[in-house]
């Protein structure tokens, strides 16, 4: 920002004090793939525009160009006749480079300012439509050829249409019989095909004719002029043109995030960006970076090379300017220790002023720990290769005491089994509003589309009036626009998330990656029971994982399917997903968490999914024990999931890989104990078995152990449905199942439900008139249980849950 500045105001490039920044070696992904797939050239000389005046008009008096009405016919020819007669005085043997040579060509405004009086100097045609029609049918025609530039502001109610039907009609009639019609007559659908339009014109050909190079350069033109805030820079034409198969196998996926994304730096870039000025230094840094990257995922490289670089050397070289070597003297390090705890915090105020926090850095040991790993490393490297790290040995300026804040981590642990204690008896709560405000703004879209446009409808005591547009805005009565639409669909990706996270415990990274394909199946060896089963790509760790498929999460999941099934063919979009913490593209795949941006899929992000939250949260009101409002992160639903599953019995070692963790501690550092002298008794009787038989408690469970937690769900299986009980705990009605809240009823198992519930009937009838009273107490029970899985059966039948059933993989020749 200061060398921009310093440009507007013709200042010095670099400041008094500052190092001049150092350029990467290569471009950003835009440069890139610019250079890779190079856009056509317009030319000046082809056979069109060589012809002579008197051919070219004669041209425009056939079809496609005559077509439509007369008056609009005798409008385009005359325009152009009147333009031919203008760019006739301008030199040139072509009416390209006439164009060129004259002055409409330098900028669209001088055009549309004085375009009019310009052609009515050389003609008697002085009215700005005809004009305005004859440079379309000129530019429609491939007489000249307008710049991508010059045609970005360049306004034309009619340039679209105009082109469709002039310029490659059987390649659009083509790609709008492929298109969905809600999609192709949008506002996105619009954008879309203008910009394919405008690509005709600058480029020559059709839509077959159209190369990466020249959608990039549309991106590129709609970003460098602005228009990409209000929708020109949609990327949608060219997955348009992906599917219809006119770009080549090696293109990229999409264009959507290409010029907001960096990609993976090299070593020799992530140490530039920070600037170190000893040439020296700055190559021992990139050769420790080389020689730790294929240990290490982009992320961490990418944090490791900022505490070496900014937070470590560069540090050093602004307080000590001229410093040269690794052995720093004593007070030298100790300097640097004190400043690298506390660290600056800029904030905004309302007066638009930024006001400056000193505040203590909470990852000091962290930092602290990269240097002290960056020193050892060389001295343990130096006895290997001594000719290349011997010269860089030194004495470490850290002490491994001064790596370890036990205290900070005992405050974290108790920061979050706080939040943990005040969230996990709200989450029944939080789920249930979660469901409800889903269901309100379903309601309230249904109530706005039941009504005409700039029409009042009520949803419960609130009063909107729907906008004169066909779309899904309404005003309330503080005239306030609330796009109903919109809100609807985060409420219900808000309830997805949520039910999706308790369910499963997984990370938030995790969801978002899951594609239809991690829905598999598995049938058990001894019943041949298949049951589903999610396999959970891995995020944070490298270790794969699967988990069972719970009744609530299948209708989940269920219900996510349907709504992100294309309507028409019933298949799944296929979404390219940019991985930012690896800085790269992620193969497509059929993710379930999608959505339609401006028309083209594309994946989620964290941050909508806390958005989403935060909406439900209002709606609902929570506050904690302090009376402020409570917040639900996703990483809170996994430790809930955890801490639940390990009160509910289940093993901390079979929660360990159900969870992900590498490591048990990591497990039991998201369990939640309750009360005082729980959390040290188990903290002795970890102690004491640990010292007795580590390897025995603490390890991978035995096939013995899985088979047996594999059985549970084996036996489960009753004759009116399922028994949902955790594994590992007994029967608590000594198995008189239908008083049982824990029985999943089977919907095809009703009618034996009902002819329980009448044989109860006749039961407590008989027992009624024989005066056995206490039998009577007992079938009550039982028939109050019995008509309530019947009311679950029938509720779930008027739901309209639909069993998707899993998917199948297509063979390599289909896909």
């Amino acid at each position: 920002m200061k060398a921009r500045i310093r440009h507007l105001t013709g200042e010095p490039a670099v400041g008094p004090g500052e190092r001049p920044p150092v350029p990467h070696a290569t471009g950003g992904p835009v440069e890139q793939a610019r250079a890779r797939f190079p856009a056509r050239e317009a030319g000046t000389q082809w056979p069109m525009t060589c012809r002579p005046a008197e051919e070219v008009l004669a041209a425009l008096q056939v079809p496609p160009y005559s077509m439509g009405d007369s008056n609009t016919g005798w409008y385009r020819l005359t325009g152009a006749r009147a333009i031919l007669t203008w760019l006739g005085g301008f030199p040139g043997t072509s009416w390209q480079e006439r164009w060129g040579a004259s002055p409409a060509a330098a900028c669209p405004r001088r055009w549309a300012e004085q375009g009019q009086a310009w052609v009515a100097s050389a003609s008697d045609v002085t009215r700005w439509g005809t004009v305005q029609a004859g440079l379309m049918t000129l530019a429609g025609a491939d007489v000249v050829r307008l710049p991508l530039v010059w045609l970005a502001g360049h306004r034309s109610t009619h340039l679209r249409q105009f082109v469709e039907e002039v310029r490659d009609p059987a390649g659009f009639a083509r790609l709008e019989a492929h298109v969905d019609p809600e999609r192709w007559s949008s506002l996105a659908g619009g954008r879309a095909r203008l910009a394919l339009a405008r690509i005709c014109l600058a480029k020559g050909g059709g839509l077959a004719d159209i190369t990466v190079g020249d959608a990039l350069e549309v991106v590129t033109v709609a970003r460098e002029t602005g228009r990409s805030r209000n929708g020109g820079g949609s990327t949608l034409f060219y997955s348009w043109l992906r599917e219809l198969g006119h770009l080549p196998a090696d293109a990229p996926t999409t264009l959507r995030l290409l010029g907001r994304v960096t990609g993976q730096l090299t070593c020799e870039q992530l140490v530039d960006r920070h600037g170190v000025a000893n040439a020296p230094i700055r190559g021992l840094l990139i050769d420790y970076l080389e020689e730790r990257r294929h240990r290490l995922d982009y992320s961490t490289l990418d944090h490791l090379a900022r505490s070496l670089t900014r937070n470590f050397w560069s540090d050093l070289e602004r307080h000590h300017p001229g410093i040269a070597s690794l052995d720093l003297p004593p007070e030298v390090a100790a300097a640097w220790k004190e400043r690298l705890r506390i660290r600056i915090q800029r904030r905004s105020r309302p007066d638009g002023t930024v006001e400056e926090l000193v505040v203590e850095r909470a990852d000091r040991a962290l930092l602290m720990m990269a240097v002290r790993a960056f020193y050892l490393d060389i001295a343990r490297w130096a006895v290997e290769e001594p000719a290349r790290w011997g010269p860089w040995a030194a004495p470490c300026p850290i002490k491994e005491a001064e790596t370890l804040d036990g205290k900070r981590a005992k405050r974290v642990k108790a920061r979050m089994d706080q939040r943990t204690r005040e969230r996990l008896p709200a989450l029944e709560t939080f789920t249930r509003a979660a469901a409800d405000h889903h269901r309100h703004r379903v309601a309230c879209l249904e109530a706005l589309h039941a009504v005409p446009p700039g029409a009042a409808f009520a949803v419960g005591d609130a009063v909107f009036v729907r906008t004169k547009s066909a779309g899904a805005g309404a005003r309330d009565s503080g005239g306030t626009l609330l796009h109903f639409d919109l809100a609807e669909h985060r409420a219900f990706w808000a309830w997805a998330a949520v039910e999706f996270l308790r369910h499963t415990g997984a990370r938030i990274e995790e969801m978002l990656e899951i594609s239809h394909h991690a829905l598999v199946q598995y049938r058990l060896p001894t019943t041949g029971e298949i049951v589903p089963l999610l396999q959970i790509a891995p995020s944070k760790t490298d270790q794969e994982r699967v988990l069972l498929v719970s009744p609530e999460l299948a209708d989940v999941l269920s219900a996510i399917i349907r709504r992100v099934r294309d309507p028409r063919t019933g298949v799944i979009a296929l979404v390219a997903a940019y991985d930012y913490e690896e800085r790269a593209w992620n193969p497509p795949a059929p993710l379930l968490f999608q959505w339609d941006r401006a028309g083209e899929p594309a994946r989620m992000s964290g941050e909508f999914i806390r958005r989403a939250l935060a909406e439900v949260l209002a709606f609902i009101g929570l506050t904690d024990t302090t009376g402020r409002p409570m917040d639900f992160t996703p990483h809170d639903f996994r430790r809930m999931f955890i801490t639940d599953a390990i009160r509910s019995g289940l093993p901390p070692h079979i929660a360990q890989v159900i969870a992900g963790h590498t490591n048990i501690n990591s497990t039991m550092g998201y369990n939640v104990i309750y009360p005082t002298e729980a959390i040290e008794a188990h903290r002795a009787f970890i102690t004491r078995r640990r010292t007795l038989r580590p390897a025995e408690e603490y390890r991978t469970p035995t096939d013995a152990e899985w088979e047996d937690f594999l059985g549970h769900f084996e036996r489960r299986k009753l004759s009116v449905g399922n028994c949902a009980r955790a594994y590992g705990t007994a029967c608590i009605h000594e198995h008189a199942c239908v008083r049982c809240s824990l029985l999943r009823p089977d919907p095809a198992q009703r009618g034996r439900l009902v002819e329980i519930r009448d044989n109860l009937l006749d039961r407590i009838s008989e027992a009624e008139r024989e005066g056995w009273l206490g039998e009577i107490e007992g079938l009550r029970v039982s028939l109050a249980g019995a008509e309530s899985k019947i009311g679950q059966i029938d509720s779930t039948a008027v739901g309209g849950r639909v069993l998707l059933g899993l998917p199948i993989p297509r063979p390599a020749q289909q896909r």
